[in-house]
């Protein structure tokens, strides 16, 4: 068969302006997502070769020829925010959550994160490669057809880089397309007192030499890491040529927000405690804020004001945080359910935001997050006709068909001829 041909599709084809556009949406192009009502897609050896309205007008031969039915067929979903590489479980802490204490109270207490790197620095890298890859076809049911993965259960070089060569083996086999993050700056082993330096000294510079160009991560918050360890960890690591993103004002507004927009952050996630001057000065910067709502829900704490943040101008993605803690997540369709409910956003911003606004997180705006001749066929098709029921439905129907990089991962019953 020489490749696959979509047609009578309504298709969410988020296709930008201009050809070579890598640009994140802001303000209210987000809900600009360039619907083609009736039309067809054509994939051929792994890319979009033909996309347009109506149907083609000429066949090829051996092609693989799906009738969507009027069905929604839109990009796969990039989940631009997770941390799917662990081992063990957190389910005494969720029982403790149940009870009463807070995540930050567990996470002073030696839990939270720490109870995590114990279970890691124990696992051998292939069950903590088996599992990823588990996770990741977990993921890919649900319509994730990009995911990144953090380390950060590691917080010392041997750790940090064995987790990393797990993500980067899952990334050689997966389904589905793999980034990978370096979180060194993930929490503050009670263990070491000098752990921040180590990070910063030693292992910052071990990964960035295997891992050319690799984005660093930081988790700065109280009992985590401080804004001024931060800021000098992504100083060391732009001078190493790595990229720059941050996990701040999940639960207090420290300053992180101004530090890393000065540093030239890609992306600044969570923002759930972020200040409204602050949320202004993300609107008017470079940077894009990640909103994790499904991480607000199961802690019981207020969402990021996406409202404000799109109303000013903004540029804002979402993702799963998928972690063992405070976001036993991987379905993208929940957090798209959670971002229209509590954070107020309309469905076409929330769609916008898990597809094209997290591919330009990751740097994979060219390759993925729309539908567009040359690009990878990523693709998925669900069964209802109004892309809207992703934002409607906290439980819906699974997709139809889940096509990642041109290959069929979950085909159900969609006629195929």
């Amino acid at each position: 068969m020489s490749g696959y041909l979509f047609v009578n599709a309504r298709i969410v084809t988020l296709q930008t302006s201009s050809d070579d556009s890598i640009l994140p949406r802001r303000g209210g192009d987000l809900r600009d997502l360039r619907t083609i009502a009736r039309g067809f897609v054509r994939v051929q050896d792994g890319r979009i070769t033909q996309v347009g309205p109506g149907s083609p007008t000429h066949p090829v031969d051996g092609e693989n020829v799906i009738d969507a039915r009027g069905r929604v067929l839109m990009p796969g979903f990039v989940d631009c925010h997770t941390h799917a590489c662990w081992a063990g479980d957190r389910l005494d802490e969720w029982e403790m959550k149940l009870a009463g204490r807070s995540y930050l109270d567990i996470l002073a207490a030696g839990g939270g994160i720490m109870e995590t790197v114990r279970n890691v620095r124990a696992t051998p890298t292939q069950t903590l490669t088996d599992d990823l890859m588990r996770r990741l076809r977990e993921m890919a049911a649900y319509g994730t057809t990009t995911a990144e993965v953090k380390s950060g259960y590691g917080l010392e070089s041997e750790t940090e880089l064995r987790m990393l060569e797990a993500i980067t083996q899952a990334a050689r086999h997966s389904p589905i397309r793999v980034a990978a993050t370096f979180l060194g700056a993930h929490a503050i082993d009670p263990q070491r007192a000098d752990c921040v330096d180590r990070m910063i000294v030693e292992t910052l510079p071990a990964v960035a030499k295997k891992y050319p160009s690799i984005t660093t991560d930081a988790y700065c918050e109280t009992g985590a890491w401080s804004v001024a360890d931060c800021s000098r960890y992504f100083r060391r690591a732009k001078e190493l040529g790595c990229g720059v993103r941050v996990h701040t004002d999940q639960f207090h507004s420290l300053g992180m927000i101004a530090a890393a927009l000065k540093l030239g952050a890609t992306s600044v996630d969570h923002l759930e405690a972020a200040t409204d001057a602050d949320l202004d000065l993300v609107a008017r910067s470079t940077a894009i804020a990640v909103g994790l709502p499904a991480t607000a829900f199961c802690l019981g704490t207020p969402c990021i004001q996406a409202r404000k943040l799109i109303d000013a101008g903004g540029a804002i993605a979402l993702a799963t945080n998928a972690n063992p803690g405070s976001a036993p997540v991987r379905a993208i369709p929940i957090v798209l359910s959670f971002a229209v409910r509590e954070m107020k956003m309309t469905p076409a911003e929330a769609i916008t935001a898990v597809t094209w606004n997290a591919a330009c997180v990751l740097g994979l705006s060219r390759e993925c997050g729309s539908i567009a001749v040359g690009k990878s066929a990523d693709l998925v098709l669900w069964p209802f006709d109004d892309e809207r029921a992703l934002g409607y439905e906290l439980s819906g129907a699974l997709p139809e068909i889940v096509m990642a990089r041109g290959t069929i991962l979950t085909p159900r019953t969609i006629d195929v001829r």
